[in-house]
């Protein structure tokens, strides 16, 4: 599953996009430098009932923002992604 997949499907799940979350995980604080992984998963798992996988991408976005790594990109194979930033605003309003 790509990166922006894995998103896709927490919109899905949650019925938020991944900028509400990164907006409700800011205003939690969870997007402090020294916050650990751990803890936004017990978050996204308590609230959302997202499980590790979902929920390291959306920690991913919430400590690094949307870039991702370009060697994800225009690669073959389940993993690879269109571009190496992602798309936050939701499935519906993606160019």
């Amino acid at each position: 599953m790509s990166f922006q997949a894995y998103l896709d499907t927490i919109e899905d799940k949650t019925g938020l996009t991944p900028r509400q979350l990164v907006d409700l995980a800011r205003g939690r604080g969870l997007d402090a430098p020294d916050t650990k992984a751990g803890v936004i998963l017990a978050w996204l798992k308590e609230d959302y009932d997202l499980g590790r996988g979902h929920g390291m991408a959306l920690v991913h976005v919430i400590k690094k923002g949307p870039k991702i790594d370009a060697k994800h990109v225009g690669t073959t194979g389940s993993h690879r992604d269109e571009s190496d930033t992602l798309w936050l605003d939701g499935k519906a309003t993606r160019p």
